[in-house]
């Protein structure tokens, strides 16, 4: 395996999990990489690089981050966010694994792709939810914004310092595992 290999490893991954807090922005980080040069894609992928898919996406990643800020509609929001955040964490996974067989690609994209997106997506979900319980949806734009953040900045990093996004995507599966344990464990 190349060190070419690996990077294209961790920036899918790092993406997956960004996909998890929002769908179509780290997508759209991935359009402006591809359109501007900065990563290469496989190329049944390249498409995402078009000025049609850069403002697409563009355009839906303005849309979902603002439906995100009206309490309520997020939760509905979050009822098609962590399907679609396992198949668009897959299919960065895809796009953007480099010399490996396709079984092999595919594994990785349905696993550390999509599951990873699809348990991030998961536990947001479930914040939010919580927010909606006890504060009747006052506290959901702060938990939008903080997962707008996290996404983004995910995204940056996946994409200019990908070894450094797998560090985080494992920081931050040990925090949801944590407050998994946390919240699922029996009270005594």
């Amino acid at each position: 395996m190349t060190f070419e290999t690996i990077i294209s490893i961790c920036l899918g991954v790092g993406l997956s999990a960004s996909v998890g807090f929002r769908v179509f922005l780290p997508l759209f980080a991935l359009s402006l990489a591809s359109y501007f040069d900065v990563w290469q894609l496989n190329e049944s992928w390249q498409w995402i690089g078009s000025t049609a898919a850069l403002i697409t996406l563009g355009a839906a990643t303005i849309v979902e981050i603002a439906a995100y800020f009206i309490p309520y509609i997020d939760n509905l929001l979050d009822m098609i966010s962590v399907p679609l955040a396992a198949l668009a964490g897959t299919a960065i996974m895809l796009s953007t694994v480099a010399d490996l067989s396709p079984v092999i690609t595919w594994s990785l994209a349905i696993i550390a792709g999509g599951g990873t997106a699809a348990a991030i997506a998961g536990t947001s979900s479930a914040t939010r939810l919580t927010s909606t319980a006890t504060t009747g949806g006052f506290a959901n734009p702060i938990v939008s914004t903080l997962e707008t953040g996290t996404s983004l900045v995910m995204s940056i990093v996946s994409i200019f310092l990908p070894i450094l996004a797998i560090v985080l995507v494992i920081i931050i599966l040990a925090i949801i595992f944590r407050l998994y344990k946390k919240f699922k464990s029996p009270k005594t």
